[in-house]
């Protein structure tokens, strides 16, 4: 493909310089010997114009790149009411390929997704909807290692979410200006599509702010990349290798790729994710109000001037917000803020979007037929409710996050196996494995475990840092289960 638009572009060179030939009927000896030099050059800038690829930025820029597995437990909702980016399973539970069994009382949903490094200590950039209502965020890195997270915040609105790990020296993402891209360009995401680690594709940017559903304030940068479930907050790269956009949605009718991906400029979620690393929220201005599109159909049902067909139309004022203090009403067309008019109605929101909390707005509004000025002095916007972050619960005394409790005869007659521990609760560690409650516990390593006691010598002779194996029984089914103990142990054995 590329190799054609290079083959292109060096034949329409060459024709060009054709034409300027005969243009001027006959081209003097020295004339010529200075055209046919300039020629390589010409050929190799059109050439350097084209994209030869994007395998040094995968080479230079896929390091920054992680992958992130999340975890909710606990949850009460309908499992058709969550959207799942997907459930991955690529642990324990993939190994023993088994449901949940009846009697366990906790549910398990784990979904993967992306994301990007945008500080060396550990600062993740991902999609808000990635780690919103999670009890636990596990990153790995290109090299393989693999994190706890934290959640410093999510900001649901612009889709934007920013994750901790305790990490140095991280390769960091270059980050762009997402305001110079143009429809045409050459963009490329590296993400983890279904699982699959590193994966690269490409295309091009279909168009830029653009509006969807009403979410003004997202400005999306619609490409043709593909992005499947698990490429949700992965970054996407512009031919010099710069973060330009964090892939947030695609539309399907099917729930894969049809063509559409939608990513937030990187403008905006570097601005957002700045104040939640401040705040651990987004600070906004707030003028209870909602708009429209001002269309030219809209413009002459409300008696507008033919020379005005822009604008943003107010769909509804809430009670008591500045807009109704400022006397906006329903139906009013505003025109112009703070004396420029509104050429394009994606400018607006985002304008409010950008205000601090104190700040006056004076708006151009026409309303039955003529032109007024309203002053709105805009307010913090109210608090609503959230999900409270914090992290992981914390573990049991046993460091893994395991209670566990004696087998009967019967049971173990039952799973025919001579030893064994049932899992009570499974937290930290031992849950971000996979364990579950319900589970039997078979050995430690080789050795095998027939009373909680046994399970807790046997663990406190292995040094913190280390890795055990944990031999596990689901439904008659064994796996071994690797676990790596914390450095430093809290509490007691």
């Amino acid at each position: 493909m590329y190799r054609t638009a290079r083959l292109a572009c060096a034949l329409a060179s060459g024709a060009s310089l054709l034409c300027a030939c005969a243009a001027t009927g006959q081209t003097s000896a020295p004339a010529l010997a200075h055209t046919q030099a300039q020629a390589p050059a010409a050929a190799q800038i059109a050439a350097a114009a084209v994209p030869t690829g994007f395998s040094s930025l995968v080479a230079n820029r896929g390091a920054s790149v992680v992958d992130i597995s999340t975890l909710r437990i606990g949850r009460d909702e309908n499992p058709e009411d969550i959207e799942l980016e997907i459930a991955p399973e690529h642990d324990f539970a993939d190994r023993l390929a088994w449901p949940l069994p009846a009697s366990a009382r906790i549910s398990q949903i784990r979904d993967l997704a992306s994301g990007v490094i945008i500080r060396s200590d550990g600062l993740i950039l991902t999609s808000a909807h990635v780690v919103t209502n999670i009890d636990e965020a596990q990153v790995q890195l290109d090299d393989g290692r693999r994190f706890t997270a934290r959640v410093v915040g999510v900001d649901k609105r612009t889709d934007v979410g920013l994750l901790k790990i305790d990490a140095s020296a991280l390769t960091v993402a270059v980050i762009g200006d997402s305001s110079t891209l143009s429809p045409g360009d050459w963009v490329a995401a590296i993400s983890s599509p279904f699982g699959f680690h590193g994966s690269v594709t490409a295309g091009v940017v279909s168009a830029v702010g653009r509006v969807m559903g009403g979410a003004g304030e997202i400005p999306f940068i619609q490409t043709d990349v593909a992005i499947n479930p698990g490429s949700s907050g992965s970054p996407l790269f512009n031919s010099r290798g710069e973060v330009v956009g964090i892939n947030s949605m695609i539309y399907s009718g099917s729930g894969g790729y049809m063509g559409l991906s939608f990513a937030v400029p990187i403008n905006l979620s570097m601005r957002i994710a700045n104040q939640l690393q401040e705040h651990g929220a987004v600070l906004r201005a707030y003028m209870g109000a909602e708009f429209q599109e001002m269309t030219p159909a809209l413009a002459q049902s409300f008696g507008l001037p033919a020379s005005t067909a822009a604008g943003a139309l107010v769909v509804r004022v809430e009670a008591g917000s500045p807009a109704e203090a400022a006397g906006l009403t329903q139906g009013d067309a505003v025109l112009a803020l703070d004396g420029k008019p509104l050429l394009h109605f994606i400018d607006f929101p985002q304008q409010i979007a950008q205000r601090t909390p104190g700040s006056r707005l004076q708006l151009e509004v026409w309303r039955r037929g003529a032109a007024r000025m309203l002053q709105v002095a805009l307010v913090a916007q109210p608090a609503v409710a959230g999900t409270s972050f914090a992290a992981a619960a914390p573990e049991w005394n046993d460091g893994l996050g395991l209670s566990v409790g004696d087998l009967s005869p019967a049971q173990r007659l039952q799973l025919r196996i001579d030893s064994g521990l049932m899992v009570r609760e499974a937290s930290g560690l031992a849950r971000s494995e996979g364990i579950r409650a319900g589970d039997v516990v078979v050995a430690m390593n080789t050795t095998k475990l027939y009373r909680p006691e046994d399970f807790k010598q046997s663990l406190a002779r292995v040094p913190p840092g280390n890795t055990v194996a944990l031999l596990v029984m689901r439904d008659r089914r064994l796996a071994y289960v690797a676990i790596r103990l914390p450095a430093s142990r809290r509490g007691r054995l």
